[in-house]
């Protein structure tokens, strides 16, 4: 039975030109570079510079990925945006890559599920696919987290950076089994009422500020671990798979030890992961699809694998997604 798929076209990404080794930390806060490889797994990771916008890094990324899949921008129906720092409260940063790449027709629109926000966007391009509204979709994880640190918190300020990446979906008919290339499932979750061990202190509506990111690095962990797990057995067994038949995992990249966990307890082994944290240290949204491209990159990621990508964040908000690449 012929079905439709949202098969992947092209990825790439994009990284701001400074690069912040551990070691420049210790000037500012009180941490080294043995403390904050032995807790994260990070060495470095890259700043955005003055003036430097998430849009900026978002248009980047997107030019790369539409020169990836060898089209042009006049050729894409819709863009999706996960971000939870945006240039602005509004308008979206969505329509703002729109306007920079030049495309004056379709639609965009911005996503926030914080470290989800990418997942959260795949699934909800995927169904933009499905249900016939685009054919041809540009997913962006973007973020500059620079924006929000405390750098007086040695616990969080260590630990993110800035990137983006971008992936394009195209509309794409498949058999209806799981030899299909594309999205074959997804599963989303959250659930507010851990809403308290990771957030940002300001908003708009609350406090008029820009707030600070806050979290409770152990109950995190805890929560991340056994989360992300557990989605990854579901999103495969709807697929009708099992972890045995999975060729390459791109997790969320927010720390080696949570990667590293997980992937023992799915019985993954690790050279099936894609692992980047340490280069670029945790870009929230944007760390699934910077590593996707990054994976290709590498020759990690080859047509007709079987492809699972995994995150959590704050809400607490989590979610898989399984394709054929």
């Amino acid at each position: 039975m012929s079905v439709i798929r949202s098969v992947v076209r092209g990825v790439g990404h994009y990284l701001p030109d400074r690069v912040v080794e551990n070691a420049e930390f210790e000037t500012w806060v009180e941490t080294s570079d043995a403390w904050i490889r032995s807790r994260s797994g990070i060495e470095r990771r890259h700043f955005a510079a003055e003036g430097q916008t998430t849009s900026d890094l978002a248009t980047r990324a997107a030019q790369a990925a539409l020169a990836d899949a060898g089209m042009d921008a006049s050729q894409i129906d819709a863009i999706v945006v996960a971000t939870s720092t945006p240039d602005f409260t509004f308008p979206s940063v969505a329509t703002m890559v729109q306007g920079a790449l030049g495309m004056e027709r379709g639609f965009a629109f911005d996503i926030q599920a914080v470290c989800a926000g990418f997942v959260y966007a795949l699934t909800n391009a995927n169904g933009l696919i499905l249900s016939g509204q685009a054919e041809r979709v540009l997913v962006i994880g973007a973020e500059t987290f620079s924006r929000i640190m405390n750098w007086e918190d040695r616990t969080t300020s260590v630990l993110f950076g800035d990137g983006a990446g971008a992936l394009i979906l195209e509309k794409a008919e498949g058999e209806g089994t799981s030899d299909d290339r594309g999205i074959l499932a997804t599963d989303l979750n959250s659930d507010g009422r851990f809403r308290e061990i990771l957030y940002v202190s300001g908003g708009p509506s609350a406090t008029q500020s820009t707030g600070h990111l806050i979290m409770e690095g152990k109950e995190v962990f805890r929560h991340a671990v056994e989360k992300l797990a557990t989605c990854t057995v579901d999103v495969v067994a709807k697929a009708g798979l099992t972890t045995d038949d999975i060729d390459c995992v791109i997790p969320h990249q927010a720390n080696l030890r949570i990667i590293k966990r997980t992937a023992d307890k799915l019985g993954i082994d690790e050279s099936k992961v894609v692992i980047t944290v340490q280069d670029h240290g945790n870009t929230s949204a944007a760390s699934i699809p910077l590593a996707m491209s990054v994976g290709k990159q590498r020759g990690q990621v080859r047509e007709g694998d079987l492809v699972v990508t995994e995150a959590i964040g704050g809400g607490l908000a989590w979610g898989a997604v399984v394709l054929r690449w």
